[in-house]
């Protein structure tokens, strides 16, 4: 569902322009416009836009097509650099370019920003959310925008696809809040996926994760310069937002990793814990200033409106059961024992579902001590398993 890892930025190309490197691609923006879509609450919007990415070349008969879905926090960047220069590639570029997992000297690779991403102060993201002029208005949306879900992402995915010429898809795969829209792809398009690879992640938004994203969008709602989402032209609620993506990175992390990091030192030297209440643990201070950071290029009610969208989550439209009986392809699904965000208790249900419906799955495991987060971070380990079900 989200992630928020350092270096999940942005969007584009229907083709790569260069490398950087033998294994490095350089990539450019792209944004496709819609004049109108409907949404699935029944709201027709005007001029939507997205940014999107490529990686490869399309062939001729566009049969190697394939389409990765971001998580919740980041966008189109999943692949490449857009400069030799970047620190940082797109965040699954282990597993996607030339001879890689995911090889873009076979496949054609696109990337795209959902709806409402989360990102509205980074130039390289481009998305149509309550952020975004309302044509009939000239103002800010706010939230007078729509509800909107995952299917929503998907038809907006749909269009660019097929604005391309594709009508099947080798591959649709996805980490988190990409593994949803995989699942919700192979759902209601089965004609148009061959295989699907679903990555820490679940077919359906359960009880206790509807609750936990609540208690994320909680500072959001309390922070008085939210205003009940009317906040554009003033203070925005960036102290509600930057506590909402600190709650959202403890919990995309495991314990391991935050005792090894950070045990139980204070924040400041000489500033012990129990001497003030203000004194803070490290951890606590490192969360806050990486909230804080990732406040000031995000809006609170993407954020809320992204939420809603996981929350509302059900492949197909209606339940676990019902989206695993119209999945047609075969699944690769890799999920991390220690995610405290799709627990291994979540996988199990989603492995019966599709038992019970006679579902193709492999599922795999991949191993770390960042728990949800290592579905973005460590994703090399499931190199071999990748290669097997593409060439099965």
């Amino acid at each position: 569902m989200r992630t928020w890892i350092k270096g999940a930025v942005a969007l584009a190309a229907m083709m790569v322009t260069g490398m950087a490197g033998a294994q490095e691609l350089i990539v450019e923006k792209k944004v496709f416009e819609l004049p109108s879509f409907t949404t699935q609450s029944g709201r027709t919007l005007k001029q939507i836009r997205v940014g999107w990415e490529s990686y490869g070349t399309l062939n001729t008969d566009k049969s190697n097509a394939v389409l990765i879905c971001h998580f919740f926090s980041g966008n189109s960047h999943a692949a490449g650099k857009y400069d030799a220069k970047d620190a940082q590639p797109g965040y699954w570029d282990a597993i996607i370019g030339p001879g890689k997992a995911i090889d873009t000297n076979k496949y054609f690779v696109i990337a795209s920003d959902t709806l409402v991403n989360l990102n509205t102060g980074d130039p390289k993201t481009t998305t149509t959310g309550p952020a975004s002029i309302d044509p009939d208005t000239g103002k800010p949306y706010g939230l007078d925008f729509p509800v909107v879900t995952i299917r929503d992402f998907v038809e907006v995915q749909k269009a660019l696809v097929e604005s391309l010429g594709i009508k099947r898809l080798a591959l649709v795969a996805g980490p988190s809040m990409g593994s949803l829209q995989t699942f919700e792809w192979a759902a209601s398009h089965p004609e148009m996926v061959a295989k699907a690879m679903p990555v820490i992640g679940a077919a359906e938004a359960n009880a206790m994760l509807i609750g936990w994203l609540d208690v994320w969008a909680a500072p959001i709602l309390l922070d008085p310069n939210w205003n009940n989402g009317d906040y554009y032209g003033k203070a925005p609620p960036l102290a509600g937002l930057a506590k909402a993506l600190a709650a959202v990175t403890l919990q995309a992390n495991h314990e391991e990793w935050a005792d090894a990091t950070f045990a139980r030192r204070p924040a400041k030297a000489g500033e012990e814990p129990d001497k003030a209440l203000r004194n803070k643990f490290q951890v606590q201070s490192v969360l806050d200033n990486a909230g804080e950071a990732r406040a000031k290029l995000s809006d609170a009610n993407h954020f809320l409106y992204l939420i809603k969208a996981n929350q509302l989550f059900a492949a197909g439209g209606s339940s676990l059961a019902d989206g695993m009986a119209k999945i047609k392809a075969p699944m690769l699904y890799i999920t991390q024992p220690k995610d405290l965000v799709f627990t291994a208790e979540t996988v199990e249900r989603n492995l019966k579902a599709a038992k019970d419906a006679g579902r193709d799955v492999t599922h795999v495991t991949i191993d770390g001590v960042r728990g949800h987060l290592d579905g973005v971070m460590s994703m090399k380990q499931a190199e071999g398993a990748i290669r097997a079900f593409l060439e099965k």
